[in-house]
């Protein structure tokens, strides 16, 4: 490891106990867990981001692809600080159960997850591509950058772990999630948008595991399956939570 690495390392470890300590001290302003509406969810999303990656990083010693996932990641933390910033406040009668603190945990600390994997798969793509171009006499762009990257086959194992790693979280999410609906709506399950598109990315996330499992799929087949299944959550977390009517409009911003 360079003293280069080590500095970022350093750095990128304190932010991450700078990020936690705002996380819990939002918690302590509400009395409550700090992710009941849209800028406490990010906030808390992209904590988790960091947290994975950041023990990927250190057990895999994949140091030089905090450029590809922390990047990114800063970018979506900058935007929750400024755009989405909602004060503290107390939250909706829908949201007031204990229910929070299960369903709606799960969900983040599985988000958190999915963030990460679907970075590594762009980073796996990108690697990937440059890889191949050189293969082949190419001219590639960036060479200096990627050739400091792991080995494509590394990123794209590590973006499966994280997938493994949130996919029971997200799948405990949705049923805790119908539990508490029983309870404050008396059904399970009623096709709302958000719990619909909860579920669609459940069973693409489910087809990629099954795709890696059964059919052998590695590389970039499974990465565009994975990225499908991304591009699911920020459709649910983004238009059909912001912008379509339903019975958890409560989570946009207020």
């Amino acid at each position: 490891m360079g003293s280069w690495v080590r500095v970022a390392l350093v750095f990128t470890l304190l932010g991450l106990a700078a990020h936690v300590l705002g996380v819990v001290s939002r918690g302590l302003a509400v009395h409550r867990v700090p992710w009941g509406d849209m800028y406490e969810f990010v906030t808390t999303v992209t904590c988790v981001a960091v947290a994975v990656f950041a023990w990927f990083m250190i057990r895999y010693r994949a140091y030089r692809l905090g450029l590809f996932v922390l990047g990114p990641v800063v970018v979506l933390l900058g935007i929750a600080e400024t755009v989405i910033y909602t004060p503290a406040g107390q939250l909706p009668p829908a949201l007031q159960s204990y229910w929070l603190a299960i369903h709606v945990t799960s969900i983040t600390l599985a988000t958190g997850a999915f963030v990460v994997a679907a970075l590594l798969a762009v980073s796996y793509l990108l690697a990937d591509r440059h890889e191949r171009r050189t293969a082949a006499g190419l001219p590639a762009r960036a060479d200096a950058i990627f050739r400091l990257l792991p080995a494509p086959k590394l990123i794209d194992r590590l973006a499966y772990r994280t997938v493994v790693f949130g996919f029971p979280l997200w799948t405990f999410g949705i049923i805790a999630g119908a539990i508490w609906a029983d309870e404050a709506w008396g059904r399970y399950w009623g096709w709302d948008p958000t719990e619909t598109w909860a579920f669609i990315t459940w069973v693409v996330y489910a087809g990629y595991l099954h795709a890696r499992a059964t059919a052998g799929w590695r590389g970039r087949r499974s990465a565009y399956i994975m990225l499908i299944g991304f591009g699911c959550l920020l459709f649910n977390t983004i238009v059909v939570s912001l912008l379509i009517k339903g019975l958890h409009s409560y989570a946009g911003l207020s």
